[in-house]
């Protein structure tokens, strides 16, 4: 007897999303923008894995950190012959995995690396509106480069990354400066800090007391508004800062006002990864709600050396994919859904084969043009030419066929009259439809 139960449809995963038509077209517009500007400052592709050992991430963001201590999918693999079981980690971040490949293969050994990636990150949280436990982002390392040109350098590139899609620094972003200084000036600073909290402990709430003593920094990053008078009146990292951080934070600066690059310098920004110090920077939004960080990064110039590297200086950024693409199209600069220049409609199957090489010269050609599969009746035909959004029906029928030719109908311009072009000289016609 068959079982006639029909089975449950499965569904994604809570927080990690499907990108379909015609919102992926949004996503490789996006991503050849960010390439054509990553590319013009001599940066290169990288591409590491997804799932890397969990250590990788306890050594390198670390132990203390929300994001390993709640977030990250850290898992034991099947044990091998031996009973031997690897801890792995789905990559909460690349930072860590792209030092760790530039180490692995001995890149930074001859010269400094300019990097770029793509690519999915996770963290178990709450999804909501921009914030997803599947996210994607785009990142740059710059790897061996100590100077304040090479932060400045950084910080230009995601200002014209920005700019090129159009949107406009003051009206739709804000970047925000910071300088988070060297370890014994942040140790000095750490315990001004923790005095500082420990007479305010009551006004604290549970998130903030658990911090205080092991990431006292992320307390002033809080986004309780109770919470605001407090971390304004805290003890300022700037003030703990020597003469060198002082003159590497300047450099940059210097760099930026020339090049007319409006910023804020905020003291509470922080990073609640551990590897950062000096320069760190963020472009915020006010579009956005509590979403507000657009990109966000900085220098990590002890990160390489502290996952087993030999020890060179690096500085970068990570962008959020999806909360980028929110504040586009809050904005509208997002462009129009992406459509076939023609869409063949193909009364009868008799003359595919002729029809087919036609399709085949046009592509070549450079023409997009998406065929009806199956034929059927002109009316269907031209309703699905019609809601492709394409310009142009190319009408192969009987009689065009005959006299080697091909109906060319306007979709978009009801004043425009139908006309016949040669079958033969494919190339002689394709602009037309190319550049309608």
């Amino acid at each position: 007897m068959t079982d006639t139960k029909k089975l449950q449809a499965l569904q994604a995963v809570k927080g990690m999303n499907d990108i379909l038509p015609p919102e992926s077209a949004r996503w490789e517009w996006l991503e050849a923008m960010m390439r054509s500007v990553l590319q013009r400052y001599g940066y290169q592709n990288v591409r590491t894995p997804i799932v890397e050992p969990t250590a990788l991430f306890v050594r390198g963001i670390g132990e203390v950190t929300d994001i390993v201590e709640k977030e990250m999918y850290a898992f034991e693999d099947r044990a091998d012959k031996h009973g031997q079981a690897e801890h792995l980690a789905l990559r909460p971040e690349m930072t860590a995995g792209v030092v760790r490949a530039m180490t692995e293969h001995s890149f930074l050994r001859d010269s400094g690396r300019r990097l770029y990636y793509f690519g999915p990150m996770f963290r178990r949280e709450k999804p909501q509106k921009g914030r997803y436990r599947q996210f994607h982002q785009m990142g740059v390392e710059a790897m061996g480069f100590a100077g304040p040109d090479v932060d400045a350098e950084v910080i230009l590139m995601g200002s014209r990354l920005l700019r090129e899609l159009g949107l406009k620094d003051g009206e739709h972003f804000r970047l925000e400066l910071n300088c988070l200084g060297e370890p014994a000036e942040r140790r000095a600073h750490r315990e001004a800090l923790i005095a500082y909290l420990e007479q305010h402990q009551a006004l604290l709430d549970e998130d903030s007391r658990r911090r205080m003593h092991s990431n006292p920094l992320r307390v002033l990053d809080t986004k309780n508004p109770a919470l605001q008078d407090m971390a304004n009146g805290a003890p300022k990292l700037l003030d703990f800062l020597g003469e060198a951080s002082l003159a590497h934070f300047n450099g940059v600066r210097a760099i930026l006002d020339a090049a007319g690059i409006a910023y804020q310098i905020n003291p509470r920004l922080v990073r609640g990864l551990d590897y950062y110090n000096l320069t760190v920077f963020e472009w915020v939004t006010e579009r956005l709600g509590s979403q507000g960080t657009v990109c966000g990064g900085g220098r990590y110039d002890y990160l390489i050396e502290q996952l087993g590297g030999k020890p060179a200086p690096a500085v970068g950024f990570g962008m959020g994919i999806e909360r980028l693409l929110l504040l586009l199209e809050e904005v509208g600069t997002l462009p129009a859904p992406d459509v076939p220049d023609a869409y063949a409609v193909i009364p009868s199957a008799q003359g595919l084969p002729q029809v087919m090489v036609a399709l085949e010269a046009l592509r070549a050609a450079g023409v997009r043009v998406v065929m009806h599969p199956g034929q059927g009746s002109m009316k269907s035909q031209f309703k699905k030419a019609d809601g492709s959004g394409a310009r142009f029906a190319l009408i192969f029928g009987e009689d065009e066929l005959a006299r080697g030719e091909v109906a060319v109908k306007p979709l978009r311009d009801e004043g425009a009259a139908q006309t016949t072009r040669s079958l033969y000289d494919v190339a002689g016609w394709a602009a037309e439809l190319r550049n309608a």
